[in-house]
């Protein structure tokens, strides 16, 4: 069945509507969403059931990059520059030093073990070099995995921020593989051209974005959303047009805007969050709809030992070595290691040599297709089970218990603490009016034998009960666990 106009919103709208539903069943089985939106394009492709033809790979890699634009600003609308900054110097490390090892060390065993050249080699290494922003965001966030320290802001910035070094290195080696007589060398000034570029017109277009969006005082407010799109694509293709790194100043610029205070800012974040899956189901249903299995069947002997060697050798090498100064356990690299799942960016990455006519591409694009699925199926379905190996897990009953939505305005810094009540402690058997609580901290709610009960003064606080706490500061933190005689 050849797509057309007339049927193109028929057949959308049913492939959406599956795909959210085997989502659904895909959580009770610990499988992805991203794979079973994967499999529903597969299914529904030339190879598959639906018979749907499509092998376009200049319209799969513009919906991709239109895509991969969403999820960027998406994801770094979520992420406070509060929670990244500790971690700032180990993700820049990860981004670039890591993903710069990890292109090399697969691109120099492709070459030996392909029998091709080394550039075309190091380009299979830099198409599957970045951990992939979707797939990060959307298994952390939806299995809803508690981790300790700053393990999680340091692997959302590391994903949301080491697309565009992959791109670059993609980019180039696609070049370099075009024209044998080109040195690498001659890449490295257009690199830092690009970086810095993408930096300063992140930071600046994000700053833009705060002004315009509090002075200009639309009259609808269903036009805010359609003003930041417009927005966002203007710093991504402005970006690019001026020889910048376009996907790292979308990203930028999002932590930029999510750090700071702007009008309807929750209800333009929920709206992104929501255009970010809807952007992430295209593009995989695309993806599946583009490949087809029977090209991948001669390539899943060669295609499993390449993802043996990304997932256990390069990037854990990549790992070790560009968080080698930072202060982290090394049970916590390891786990980051495991983290480095592969999604669809590669796979829209591989497209570029496809594009360019490059004398390997199908070959490149079916290998890269196949160790991205290898990856978020195997990596994000163990995710749960390696944390707790590790022990980088939060224990589940330090986990919110509370099935309540509350919003703090973002100009408060106001913070939200549950304590479990031990059997035994001392404070056991005292009224809330008892206890040394700070004046600027107050009880909200109490959890105990299922059921939630309001505080007053003379409420008696019983062993094993869960405690809802809100306090004005988190300057009062220490206090409030001191009062409870709990250790932070």
């Amino acid at each position: 069945m050849l797509l057309s106009s007339h049927n193109i919103l028929l057949l959308g709208s049913l492939l959406l509507f599956v795909s959210i539903i085997s989502s659904k069943t895909s959580f009770r089985f610990g499988i992805p969403a991203l794979i079973l939106f994967l499999i529903v394009g597969m299914v529904a492709g030339s190879d598959g059931l639906g018979g749907i033809y499509f092998n376009d790979p200049k319209v799969a890699e513009f919906l991709g990059v239109v895509a991969l634009t969403f999820i960027l600003f998406s994801g770094g609308l979520d992420t406070k520059w509060e929670s990244v900054k500790p971690v700032l110097k180990s993700g820049i490390s990860l981004s670039t030093i890591g993903v710069l090892i990890t292109a090399a060390v697969v691109g120099i065993f492709s070459s030996y073990f392909l029998n091709i050249s080394l550039k075309e080699g190091l380009l299979l290494g830099a198409i599957v070099s970045s951990t992939d922003a979707a797939a990060v965001f959307s298994i952390l966030r939806s299995r809803n995995i508690g981790l300790k320290g700053n393990i999680r802001p340091l692997l959302e910035l590391e994903s949301g921020s080491n697309d565009p070094m992959a791109y670059f290195l993609t980019v180039s080696f696609t070049f370099l593989v075009q024209n044998p007589d080109a040195s690498i060398v001659s890449l490295v000034p257009k690199f830092l051209i690009g970086m810095g570029l993408g930096t300063a017109c992140g930071y600046i277009f994000g700053k833009l974005m705060i002004y315009i969006t509090n002075k200009i005082k639309l009259d609808i407010e269903g036009l805010y959303p359609v003003l930041i799109l417009s927005m966002v694509f203007f710093t991504f293709s402005f970006t690019n047009f001026i020889g910048g790194n376009g996907f790292l100043a979308i990203y930028i610029a999002a932590i930029i805007l999510g750090s700071s205070n702007f009008i309807h800012k929750k209800s333009l974040m929920k709206f992104y969050d929501g255009q970010a899956w809807l952007m992430q189901i295209i593009m995989f249903l695309t993806l599946g709809l583009l490949v087809f299995p029977s090209q991948i069947v001669p390539f899943i002997g060669k295609g499993v030992l390449l993802a043996v060697v990304l997932i256990f050798v390069a990037r854990p090498i990549a790992v070790f070595i560009a968080l080698a100064r930072a202060n982290l356990r090394w049970r916590k690299k390891l786990f980051i290691s495991w983290v480095g799942l592969r999604g669809a960016v590669p796979i829209v990455f591989a497209m570029y040599p496809l594009i360019a006519g490059i004398q390997n591409a199908h070959m490149i694009f079916n290998l890269v297709f196949f160790i991205s699925v290898s990856s978020v199926l195997v990596q994000g379905t163990m995710l749960p089970v390696v944390a707790k190996w590790l022990k980088v897990s939060v224990p589940e009953k330090l986990k919110r218990k509370f099935p309540l939505d509350i919003e703090i305005k973002d100009d408060l810094k106001a913070e939200l603490l549950e304590l479990d009540i031990p059997a035994d402690s001392p404070i056991a058997g005292k009224a809330v009016v008892e206890l040394d609580l700070p004046r600027s901290a107050l009880i909200v709610l109490i959890h105990r034998d299922g059921k939630y009960l309001t505080v007053r003064g003379d409420t008696v606080i019983e062993g094993s009960d869960h405690l809802l706490i809100m306090a004005d500061t988190k300057d009062v933190v220490k206090d409030i666990y001191a009062c409870f005689h709990l250790k932070l």
